[in-house]
């Protein structure tokens, strides 16, 4: 760290405030506030961090939670997200891309000096998810996530498909992005491309976005999703299932007879709103895809890009008439074939001489 290597010995009392002064460390560009025992539990592990492969590694032993940006940020982002994938589908080596698109971002924001970073570990590395992962006071520990999953060797989400996801979220970061909308946002990208649940809620609980009670009710999360459904959680931290019990309880006091509700959720106030409990408790049981289909045409919530070979492949599915009308051109070629090759034998077909129809048994 700046101050230096942490030294560890007796401290006299007189020394602690000055100790405590001493914990907070602001840097050029880089806010890093941290706690005593957190520079002692950070110095433990620096030598494991040296020279690990894994390029993402550091932010999963203490994932820095940084400043919300302002919004020309997140446009330029958007901007750097989109240019990088389209290049990149045209062949353009990523060295070339980060060297020169650079000088199309707008400098009164700190992308310039973000790219000009990621060129310098690309070269050194060949991965731009490490820079992404060292400039947490700009980018979410999220965002570096997504990347760093799509550069692994034995990966199959594709980097296209990574830069697709966050385009569209710094698109939605810019729109006055809600914490609801985003948490579902990124949970549905973390299911639909298997980014793995428990590493992927820690990334998402350290974002900006997030207050410290949402960023502890997604820590918990983790031990639950295996246990309830996705709707059955969202619903048990909605406000509609606060307004249900106070309106079913009499006014005498005791509660009215009704069905059974889940547990809500053990936080001071609701997590979710009353349409979004409305639409979660609808879809409790049925397949979480469509829980997050009508969040995003009822409350017009962002919808997570799809890769392309998921594209191609639904692409290439036939309408159910054309493969019925298939079907049956296949059956009528298969009597042709049989007629063919000597007629069809339509006598293992008739009724038996007691009047019963023939089994399968007793055909040839």
């Amino acid at each position: 760290m700046a101050g230096g290597e942490v030294q560890l010995g007796r401290q006299d009392r007189s020394n602690t405030a000055a100790r405590q002064a001493r914990s907070a460390e602001i840097r050029d560009g880089n806010t890093f506030v941290c706690s005593e025992h957190e520079r002692l539990h950070l110095a433990g592990f620096r030598t494991k961090l040296q020279g690990s492969d894994v390029p993402h590694l550091q932010a999963y032993w203490f994932p820095m939670r940084g400043p919300v940006l302002d919004r020309e940020e997140y446009i330029e982002q958007e901007y750097f997200f989109r240019v990088y994938r389209e290049r990149l589908m045209e062949n353009v080596p990523s060295q070339e891309i980060l060297k020169t698109i650079s000088e199309e971002i707008l400098a009164t924001t700190r992308l310039p000096m973000a790219i000009d970073f990621m060129r310098a570990e690309i070269l050194h590395s060949g991965k731009i998810s490490t820079a992404m992962f060292r400039l947490p006071h700009y980018f979410a520990p999220f965002q570096a996530y997504v990347i760093s999953r799509a550069e692994e060797d034995e990966s199959r989400f594709e980097q296209l498909t990574a830069l697709k996801i966050l385009e569209s979220e710094a698109r939605y970061r810019s729109t006055s992005a809600s914490m609801p909308g985003l948490f579902i946002f990124q949970l549905e990208c973390i299911a639909r491309n298997r980014l793995g649940y428990s590493e992927g809620l820690k990334m998402m609980a350290a974002d900006p976005l997030y207050s410290e009670e949402w960023g502890r009710w997604i820590t918990r999360l983790a031990g639950s999703l295996g246990e309830r459904e996705l709707a059955e959680i969202v619903y048990g931290a909605s406000q509609h299932l606060i307004n249900r019990r106070a309106t079913t309880r009499s006014p005498g006091g005791a509660a009215a007879p009704k069905t059974e509700e889940p547990a809500p959720e053990k936080v001071p106030t609701a997590l979710f709103g009353d349409q979004e409990g409305r639409i979660a408790k609808a879809n409790i049981g049925r397949d979480p895809l469509y829980f997050f289909a009508a969040l995003q045409r009822q409350l017009s919530y962002p919808a997570v890009p799809r890769s392309n070979q998921a594209e191609a492949d639904e692409n290439k599915k036939l309408p159910p008439f054309l493969e019925a009308r298939l079907n049956k051109i296949e059956q009528r070629l298969k009597i042709t074939e049989m007629e063919a090759k000597g007629g069809i034998d339509l006598t293992r077909f008739y009724k038996q001489p007691d009047g019963e129809t023939p089994k399968f048994e007793s055909m040839p």
